[in-house]
């Protein structure tokens, strides 16, 4: 059984083929093609840790996925990873374990893929703006994934730490090859077509009143019953589309909050995304809408992007 490090995904798995990989999982999902139970979640008495347990299984490869990942409030302040994870790969036929890969990245590279995959079936074709809540890892391959289906010219960064947002902005621009430019929320909506949230903040990020019309959001970061990034209001009016209903519904705050407060219904949510790229549901229906992608994440994404560094 091959471990399989950091450093060795990063150099396997780059971010289009990472997009095209989650793409054909998400619509292997909405097919109901793959295998993908509900996660367990481990809330840690006395501390600020969920664990989560993910499994999955892909016919397509003939594998199957299960990922445990460490999610601590804490750590930030520790200097150390918000998120850590593994991930264990094993023949479905045979139940052989076939690797273990260090998933904290990976679950970086594969939430920023479905992202990019979300983007390139709803935002505007003429999107050239981002702006990124949230200047972590997953803050860096929203914006690198957004990057690969958009031909941005700039993007916004905002995050409640200044030297976070200057370090993002200078890693990012050089990365990249576009400005990127710490702001406010507010100044960074102003021109943004594309927002990514992906912090652990437990109220809304932003105002709702600060959107301008046609925009697209990717909200990733909430991932609880109780906490949410995007406002009532925004999700209320926004054509919502989400990775897996069941999962969303159950688990997503940006969801549950508003249905609780009457906003919406559960039959709020236009498609899975899946769906969408199959043909089966519309995406955007206009150019001045406002198209909301929810992700809570999914175990058939890491398999999917794990299947690019085994091969």
């Amino acid at each position: 059984m091959r471990y399989i490090p950091e450093d060795e995904i990063r150099r396997t798995a780059a971010m289009p083929a990472a997009i095209r990989a989650v793409a054909e999982a998400l619509a292997a999902l909405s097919a109901g093609r793959a295998l993908v139970p509900p996660r367990t979640s481990l809330e840690v008495p006395g501390t600020r840790t969920t664990a989560l347990v993910m499994p999955a299984y892909l016919p397509g490869t003939r594998r199957i996925g299960l990922k445990l990942i460490s999610l601590c409030e804490d750590n930030p302040a520790r200097g150390l990873p918000y998120a850590q994870a593994v991930t264990v790969v094993m023949d479905a036929e045979r139940g052989t374990p076939l690797a273990v890969l260090d998933a904290g990245y990976l679950t970086a590279l594969r939430t920023g893929a479905a992202s990019g995959v979300a983007t390139d079936a709803l935002a505007r074709r003429d999107a050239r703006v981002a702006a990124i809540f949230g200047a972590g890892v997953q803050g860096r391959t929203q914006l690198e994934a957004i990057a690969a289906v958009r031909a941005l010219r700039k993007a916004f960064i905002v995050d409640v730490d200044a030297g976070a947002a200057a370090a993002f902005a200078r890693e990012m621009e050089a990365r990249l090859g576009l400005e990127v430019e710490p702001a406010g929320a507010a100044a960074a909506l102003r021109d943004a077509d594309i927002v990514a949230t992906v912090t652990t903040s437990a109220t809304p990020v932003f105002e709702d009143r600060d959107l301008k019309p046609g925009m697209h959001i990717n909200a990733v970061g909430s991932y609880k019953p109780h906490v949410r990034e995007v406002p009532g209001e925004t999700v209320r009016r926004a054509a919502l589309f989400v990775d897996e209903r069941r999962s969303a519904l159950e688990e997503a705050g940006d969801l549950i909050i508003p249905i609780r407060e009457g906003l919406i219904g559960p039959d709020h949510v236009r498609a899975e995304i899946g769906e969408v790229l199959a043909g089966t549901k519309p995406g955007r229906l206009a150019e001045d809408e406002t198209t909301l992608f929810k992700s809570v994440g999914n175990a058939v994404e890491d398999l999917a992007v794990a299947g690019l560094v085994l091969g």
